[in-house]
This record gives C-alpha cells, structure tokens and sequence, in this order.
C-alpha cells in the first residue's frame, strides 16, 4: 500500500493558511497534500511510456508559511548523477502535491505532473 492512501489530513489550522492560493477544486485534497508536503519526502516511480518506471526519492524542507521557499531535491534510480534540485514557494510545491494525490486516485501511480518535471529540469525557461 502507498503512503498516499495512509495519509492522514493536516489540520485545519494548518490548511486555512493555503487555502487562498488555490481554486475551489483544489481544496478538497488540500489536507491531504499538506500532510504529504509535512512528512518531507516520497518515493515515487517516474513513468515512462511503452518503458520501465524509474523509482525515485523526493525530499524537501519543511516551513509552515505558503509564501516561504522550499528546496526539492529528487533522486532518481538511488544514483547521485540524477539527482535534480528546485527552489519554489511551498504553495506552489503543495499544488504540484495536489496533483500528484489527485492523479494517484485515478492511475495508482506515484508520480508528479510533466508540469513539475518540465519545471525540475528548466526546460520552460
């Protein structure tokens, strides 16, 4: 069993504080993201296409504040040479959070967005 499906939500407290950065839509799995988001770290597979997944470790600092800067850091395959580094606001990590627990319900996959990896990798910028 994944630890997605053990999450337990964050409290309300701590989800009314994020609860303005994101739509109507959003708030329903916003408890559950920011428990993701609290315990600092995921083990994931990258799914590729028509190839084998690749497992990786994602790990980031903790802050409280929506506005406060986060580093990711994510491991793939347990090798040092792919491991890939982002900085970005913790509200807008806990979305990418958001999306991956909403595409988990519906795949079973742990894996976060192209949005995400496109960012990750600075292919947008």
């Amino acid at each position: 069993m994944s630890n997605i499906e053990k999450l337990q939500p964050a409290s309300r407290g701590d989800t009314l504080m994020y609860i303005p950065y994101y739509g109507k839509e959003l708030h329903e799995i916003l408890p559950h993201a920011l428990s993701l988001y609290q315990q600092g770290f995921l083990e994931g597979e990258r799914v590729i296409e028509g190839k084998a997944n690749i497992p990786f470790v994602a790990i980031w600092y903790v802050s409280k504040l929506p506005a406060e800067p986060t580093r990711c850091r994510i491991q793939f395959n347990g090798s040092a040479e792919l491991s890939y580094e982002i900085n970005l606001s913790n509200s807008e990590f806990i979305e990418y959070l958001i999306v991956l627990i909403k595409n988990f319900k519906s795949t079973r996959q742990t894996d976060f967005s192209q949005k995400f990896y496109r960012k990750l990798l600075r292919l947008d910028d």
